[in-house]
């Protein structure tokens, strides 16, 4: 026997250890109530829809699902309480594109985005929408288009705040079309809708579900959807790259995060879980009514794309000379 081989046997049996125990807790999970933080304010669409697929979770998980609001500083505040939490699963995060702009724009985040969080699944994805006043006569996002061209500089568009996810879909508008307008910040979305049906606003980037009842009732009308595909609550609305504008998607995804290092089975068991919440017929119908579409990624496939979705939203950012918080 060699020197070597106790030493290779003993650390044979330490990977064992460790697997088996990872295999136990995988197994066992979940052993207590989950807490899943959400970083917005009761009543988001975020929210609405994930409290939608975390009650089916937890009836087939077997434990409660808590969900906890902490708005704040972008959601940074909420996330960094996430990053920190015991990486087992039990403690959750629930952010949307917002997250990846956060990155862009907050210089002095208290935690890393793309390594202390484990991306465990998407779950929706809400359809953006540009809507304006009905008395414009706009019929198509060209008319909107021409008509800033004519007027440069005197358009001006809602938004929710520096950085927010309608601030950076109209920058992001003015670059691909080659127009100027300008940036009027509100405190929230129904002050926004408000003044964009009243006619004091020009356009205003918005989720489906916060403007589909406008929409509805003939007082906004939506122009186009910056997803890769129509909306299917507006089917005979076009898409920004349908209507001529090339790189123009800008989505709204709904996902949830874990710690780092939770256990690859355990974020395995989350994601499946996550997705047959979607496969249920409630869940589906109430996502239909709230304008949101489900989204499935596996794990691998949501890191990707949340990768590639901050080099994205970092990229506008620098384009458009936005300054960061």
């Amino acid at each position: 026997m060699s020197a070597y081989e106790p030493l290779g046997y003993a650390a044979a049996c330490l990977v064992s250890l460790i697997t088996t125990a990872s295999g136990v807790s995988a197994q066992a999970f979940p052993t207590r109530t989950i807490t899943a933080v959400v970083p917005f304010g009761p009543g988001t669409s975020i929210e609405t829809s994930g409290r939608l697929v975390l009650e089916q979770m937890s009836k087939s998980l077997g434990q409660a699902i808590v969900v906890e609001n902490r708005a704040g500083a972008g959601g940074t505040t909420a996330a960094a309480s996430v990053a920190r939490a015991s990486p087992d699963g039990h403690t959750l995060l629930l952010f949307s594109s917002s997250f990846s702009i956060a990155h862009a724009t907050f210089g002095n985040r208290p935690y890393d985005t793309l390594t202390d969080f484990a991306p465990v699944t998407t779950y929706g994805i809400a359809p953006n929408v540009l809507v304006v006043p009905v008395d414009r006569g706009w019929k198509s996002l060209a008319d909107l288009i021409s008509a800033a061209k004519m007027r440069p500089g005197e358009l001006n568009y809602a938004s929710i705040g520096n950085g927010s996810a309608p601030h950076l879909a109209s920058e992001q508008l003015g670059l691909r079309a080659g127009i100027k307008a300008q940036n009027v910040a509100f405190r929230g979305p129904p002050e926004a809708l408000t003044e964009t049906m009243t006619g004091r606003i020009d356009f205003y980037w918005a989720p489906l579900a916060t403007v589909l009842p406008m929409v509805r009732a003939g007082k906004l009308l939506p122009l186009a959807v910056s997803n890769t595909a129509r909306a299917a609550a507006l089917p005979q609305v076009p898409t920004t790259q349908e209507a001529g504008l090339p790189d123009s998607v800008f989505e709204i995804w709904h996902g949830i995060f874990a710690p780092a290092a939770t256990p690859r089975a355990v974020v395995q068991r989350l994601h499946e879980e996550t997705q047959k919440a979607l496969d249920v017929p409630e869940v589906k119908d109430r996502f239909a009514a709230l304008g949101v579409e489900p989204f499935r990624l596996t794990p691998d496939a949501f890191a990707d794309y949340f990768k590639k979705d901050v080099a994205k939203m970092m990229g506008l950012v620098r384009d458009a000379g936005i300054k960061g918080n």
